[in-house]
């Protein structure tokens, strides 16, 4: 193992010295980079280097943008390097976009209306936990009691959106925007019960509606009215396995149980949608760059095209359940392929910025074609948070709903 390391090591800088030389503007090679991150796990701190970019090109967290979710994500991201490197500006600038947005009574700038508003609301509990100040736990409060009276379909799944063009219906993606917060609160403040109870009846609802025949996949939305021009006329649920919103339910799943205790009733419901999942990742991963396609059972299909963001979030899902123990170790060279696949996206600018290449914009429901023309952009929010969580836990092995959620302090 010692000797296959060292010819692994000298490998790395050969690439290396290939990028180098080859580059334009000395500029590392792809190959390159993908290699020294994996082989030599810490020759470039990935995460603190997609943070540093990020900085570059938003110095100022007021102009960050609005309170959503792809904020939400990649400040949560970023919230973990924090915690590893307790390098204060990175809490700092979080603290400078939530307070762009919540004033000193918790009010957010805007109605709670939509599951899109409630994942940037993690950032509340976390600030809330690091600096003990009245505004974020009001805040977050205030998210929590929003799912009292929040609208449901009618076996209890919350809408994706509280307005017209949204209402009866369950997307995938929902879940983690809402149940990656109920979590966190309760864990924080003492709501456990409910929390979980509601985490578990979401993740199952949801799957009630949306689960396939295709080797454990989910299709991306439903609607109850069947009204939506995407809804099947008999199951009202959408057409297509849209790559992301996979990831987003199959995150939540690996996180739900993180946090859930062992006793839970139905968790083991979840541990097997769970697996189901991962067996029709693994089937479907490009064998050649280890990423996943944004139709992901269509790898063949003209136009279908790899996809980063969703690639990291699978890789996350798998790595998690195999340390897990809730799938075999088998899976774990999936996942190492994936993470080489993500790596082998990320290249370095001539001023020293890490760009990651390869993300799907935001995507409502819709036919073939609208998956397979929606825009790839580089450093889209989408694809640098999901990237941070998948490095963080990749090389960390520490939960993101345990990681600085500590217990409620009242």
């Amino acid at each position: 193992m010692k000797n296959n390391l060292i010819v692994e090591r000298r490998q790395v800088i050969k690439w290396t010295a290939a990028g180098l030389a080859g580059g334009a503007g000395g500029m590392f090679s792809r190959t390159a980079l993908a290699a020294a991150a994996s082989i030599l796990p810490g020759s470039v701190d990935w995460s603190q280097r997609v943070v540093d970019s990020n900085f570059k090109r938003n110095p100022d967290p007021t102009k960050f943008g609005g309170w959503n979710y792809p904020q939400g994500l990649f400040l949560f991201g970023q919230y973990l390097v924090y915690r590893r490197t307790k390098e204060r500006r990175l809490l700092d600038y979080i603290q400078g976009f939530v307070d762009t947005h919540i004033d000193k009574q918790g009010n957010l700038d805007e109605a709670i209306e939509a599951l899109d508003n409630v994942l940037a609301a993690n950032l509340l509990i976390v600030l809330s936990e690091e600096t003990h100040e009245p505004r974020y736990r009001l805040g977050a409060d205030k998210f929590r009691r929003r799912f009292d009276t929040y609208p449901r379909t009618t076996d209890g799944g919350f809408w994706h959106g509280n307005r017209p063009e949204r209402a009866w219906q369950l997307w995938l993606d929902g879940n983690y925007m809402a149940l990656q917060f109920l979590l966190r609160y309760g864990r924080a403040f003492g709501d456990s019960e409910y929390t979980n109870g509601e985490a578990v009846r979401q993740l199952l609802v949801y799957h009630k509606h949306l689960q396939s025949t295709t080797h454990g996949l989910l299709y991306h939305a439903y609607d109850e009215s069947g009204k939506a021009d995407w809804a099947d006329p008999v199951t009202h649920h959408s057409a297509y396995f849209w790559a992301r919103a996979l990831g987003w339910y199959g995150m939540t799943l690996v996180d739900a149980l993180d946090v859930i205790p062992h006793n839970q009733p139905q968790r083991e419901d979840l541990i097997n949608i769970l697996r189901d999942l991962i067996g029709g990742l693994a089937h479907f991963q490009d064998r050649q760059t280890g990423l996943w396609y944004q139709i992901v059972d269509k790898p063949d299909l003209k136009g279908n095209w790899t996809e980063t963001s969703s690639s990291s979030m699978f890789t996350y899902i798998i790595d998690i359940a195999v340390k897990r123990g809730y799938i075999s170790k088998h899976y774990k060279a999936v996942a190492h392929r994936g993470y080489e696949g993500v790596m082998s996206r990320m290249s370095v600018g001539p001023d020293g910025s890490a760009d990651l290449a390869g993300i799907c914009v935001g995507t409502n429901v819709g036919d073939l074609q609208w998956y397979l023309d929606r825009p790839r952009k580089t450093n889209d929010l989408h694809g640098l948070g999901a990237f941070l969580l998948m490095n963080e836990e990749w090389n960390r092995s520490v939960s993101s709903m345990t990681y600085g959620s500590a217990p409620s302090r009242k």
